[in-house]
């Protein structure tokens, strides 16, 4: 795998339900359970994310959803910690190419563990990879129906815009320290105190300094 700016191979916890989860970057082997995952998901969470009436993924979609090159293109995938076969979510962002400190960003959950924490946790993990290459703000466009993630970045203190009819732009900065006291942004903090006491144990073992 190509090296990241935030060197973490795996992060183990567990759902408010009690679900074990392992985290992990998303591998180019990944694609047939990325298909698998797709498949799970509702007609209506597949609208949501990509906001149009796609029934699969073609073998290009799936080339660039999970081969990434870790710095500019990133992703998450999140998997049963008992059964590590069955994907539960993805997370990802991609680099503005006009604005290098800005990325787009999407997170999803199959259906069946929505409302467990899971897409918290994925975006969580996800700004904690994006602050290590240099991304100060994540940028998501988002269904106005799509209520559910519409709150969770308002939670994070996004700033928010009609960018076209049904679709809002939101805006959410990465740094701790500006981040409202909320449910979510508490989340986002511990994972970020959590990886970073997880770096120095990694960097011994490989080495490094």
């Amino acid at each position: 795998m190509a090296d990241r700016p935030l060197a973490i191979e795996q992060f183990a916890c567990t759902l408010r339900d009690g679900t074990p989860v392992l985290v992990r970057p998303i591998q180019p082997e990944d694609k047939a359970q990325l298909a698998a995952g797709f498949q799970r998901l509702s007609e209506e969470s597949r609208y949501r994310r990509f906001m149009a009436p796609v029934q699969q993924l073609d073998e290009e979609q799936l080339r660039t959803l999970t081969e990434v090159d870790y710095v500019d293109r990133f992703a998450w995938v999140a998997v049963r910690a008992d059964r590590p076969e069955e994907g539960l979510g993805v997370s990802r962002y991609v680099r503005v190419e006009s604005e290098p400190d800005v990325a787009e960003v999407a997170v999803t959950v199959v259906d069946d563990y929505q409302g467990r924490g899971l897409g918290t946790l994925l975006l969580a993990l996800l700004a904690a990879a994006a602050r290590a290459a240099g991304i100060k703000r994540f940028r998501a466009y988002v269904l106005e129906e799509n209520a559910p993630m519409i709150a969770l970045l308002e939670d994070l203190g996004a700033t928010t815009e009609h960018d076209s009819p049904g679709v809002v732009k939101a805006d959410v900065r990465l740094d701790p320290e500006l981040l409202p006291d909320s449910p979510a942004s508490r989340v986002l903090k511990a994972v970020a105190v959590r990886l970073l006491d997880m770096l120095p144990a990694r960097e011994k073992r490989s080495g490094t300094t």
